[in-house]
């Protein structure tokens, strides 16, 4: 290992959302065990169901956080949760530009935002 530090994941409760602070990279050489997914599973298990990323202190995403993001997605769709993000940097909003996550991800620029988002109806898609 490098002895750079690892990336920190902090939880908190915010109202009734589960919000994840992340400090550092997220990437395969930084992540700590659990991983993100999995502790983001282990509130799902506790019928937690709105999960925010507040990515204020994070620069950095490999392959590897994306995977970690995308399996998070899946995971809290697949339970009629639902998952944001905010405080991207402009780097990361890049690459998910790139990815075409920016589409599939509700991403705000603050937190304040996101959390209000959070209490705003479902849009439901119509059908023709």
């Amino acid at each position: 290992m490098d002895g750079l530090p690892k990336t920190i994941f902090t939880t908190r409760l915010v109202g009734d959302v589960i919000v994840f602070d992340i400090e550092g990279e997220l990437s395969v050489t930084k992540s700590p065990v659990p991983t993100l997914h999995e502790l983001v599973k282990a509130q799902l298990g506790m019928r937690e169901r709105k999960i925010l990323f507040n990515f204020e202190k994070s620069g950095f995403i490999d392959s590897f956080g994306i995977g970690q993001m995308i399996a998070t997605y899946k995971s809290t769709h697949d339970l009629g949760g639902r998952f944001k993000l905010c405080r991207l940097p402009e780097k990361l909003i890049l690459i998910f530009h790139i990815t075409g996550l920016i589409k599939i991800f509700d991403i705000y620029p603050t937190e304040e935002a996101a959390l209000e988002s959070f209490a705003k109806p479902r849009s439901v898609p119509s059908t023709p």
